[in-house]
């Protein structure tokens, strides 16, 4: 038995109701569960219940065995003292107040269905990509739905508390956060870290002062990015290196190192020093792009707003010296789409709690239902399960449940888990 299975027993009033009784055999009516807690202190604020012909209004706590109080040193915590009951699965010893009061206990042993149990244990113990890949089918369409959108907000909130501590590192400048977030995802997976770093070591208003010269602003990104350290013979590469050498002594700036770049594994198209060109390009179209971004009304002016090419150079390029056949370099649609959901998107939530204004966050909600679902190995998981991963929407909450509920099998808190243990 765990005190997870015991805390949903409770929440859910699973048990029979028509047979709860205190160890000292007062019947209990239960009015109200209270509130789950998963911080320190009782597991269930604010409940109501009532213990013979006494109504009592206060907080519940959960164990296993009745002994597990004392090991916890709940008897030596005053935020226990006021319990107004004690819920076990076995109560093997009594419990008291520091007054020397018993408090009211609930043995539930034998009051609830075991096969509700079994089907947690099996839940626990499968070894499936998801614990329940074999009973979700089974699951109406109403649950996955109701579960989608409460997994999409959760998502958002996660992704907002990144944004909220960036934002006061950066004392409330939402043009530079912005700006830092947009370098990371630039980087996707693989080189967000280095785009990252190139962000917070490039002041965005050194760029800002610069934004006329697509040149200037190649050279600063990438002789930030430490591509430029080493001779070269290309006359644009050498005006490059002209360009970053001047202005590095003016602006006092400090490169990363060039080796924190990957390029294993890459497309091409994909390499760094094709993404920071592209980065160049988005600088020199757009000016206070957050405010712009705050502006557009519709997914088709924010993906307008996020269009970056390169410089002809970079159009017979992959490399430095290297030249290739000609090809367009612009950002592919769908990796703007994947910009808009991890920046555009978060951005969007937070502006709008933090103006305590909701057409931003409906905004960002409908731009993830405007947006292709992404395509990667989880995703493609639970396309095989016949979820819908058609939007972005979908997707970044299917994310949500596979990393945050279904690894660490937290089926008792997930609707559909919840559904299943229930109905199976």
């Amino acid at each position: 038995m765990t005190e997870d299975f015991l805390h949903y027993l409770w929440k859910f009033k699973l048990l029979d109701n028509l047979n709860l009784k205190t160890t000292s055999d007062e019947i209990i009516e239960l009015l109200k569960t209270g509130e789950h807690n998963f911080d320190a202190g009782p597991d269930f604020f604010n409940g109501k219940l009532k213990i013979g012909k006494t109504v009592w209004a206060g907080n519940i706590e959960i164990h296993v065995n009745a002994s597990d109080w004392e090991k916890h040193k709940h008897n030596t915590n005053k935020a226990f003292d006021n319990i107004i009951l004690h819920v076990v699965y076995n109560a093997d010893i009594q419990i008291k107040r520091a007054n020397g009061e018993l408090i009211p206990t609930l043995e539930v042993k034998n009051k609830f269905n075991p096969k509700l149990y079994n089907n947690y244990l099996n839940f626990k113990s499968s070894k499936e990509w998801i614990p329940c890949a074999k009973q979700i089918h089974l699951t109406p369409q109403m649950i996955i739905n109701s579960t989608i959108d409460k997994l999409l907000l959760e998502r958002l909130e996660r992704k907002a508390i990144v944004v909220k501590n960036s934002l006061q590192l950066n004392k409330n400048n939402w043009e530079e956060t912005f700006y830092h977030h947009l370098a990371r995802n630039f980087g996707f997976n693989t080189n967000a870290e280095p785009f990252e770093l190139l962000a917070k070591s490039t002041p965005l208003n050194v760029l800002a002062k610069h934004k006329n010269s697509l040149l200037q602003l190649e050279a600063i990104l990438l002789g930030q990015a430490g591509f430029l350290d080493e001779h070269y013979s290309d006359a644009y590469i050498l005006s490059l290196q002209n360009e970053y050498t001047l202005l590095k002594h003016k602006f006092k700036l400090q490169s990363i190192d060039k080796h924190l770049w990957k390029f294993l594994r890459l497309y091409p198209a994909n390499f760094p020093i094709i993404r920071i060109a592209q980065f160049a390009d988005l600088v020199y179209r757009s000016s206070h792009l957050f405010s712009k971004i705050i502006e557009a009304e519709n997914i088709e002016a924010i993906k307008k707003l996020l269009t970056a090419n390169v410089s002809e150079y970079w159009d017979y390029h992959y490399k430095f010296e290297t030249i290739s056949n000609k090809k367009s370099k612009s950002l592919g649609s769908q990796s703007i789409d994947i910009i808009i959901i991890n920046t555009v998107v978060p951005f969007l939530f937070v502006y709008g709690k933090q103006m305590n204004d909701e057409k931003y966050i409906d905004r960002a909600i409908l731009f993830l239902e405007k947006i292709k679902g992404e395509k990667n190995s989880i995703t493609k998981s639970w396309d095989e399960l016949k979820i819908p991963i058609n939007t972005a929407y979908n997707t970044q909450a299917l994310l949500q449940l596979k990393k945050e509920y279904c690894s660490q099998k937290k089926c008792l808190q997930c609707g559909i888990g919840n559904y299943l243990l229930k109905n199976v």
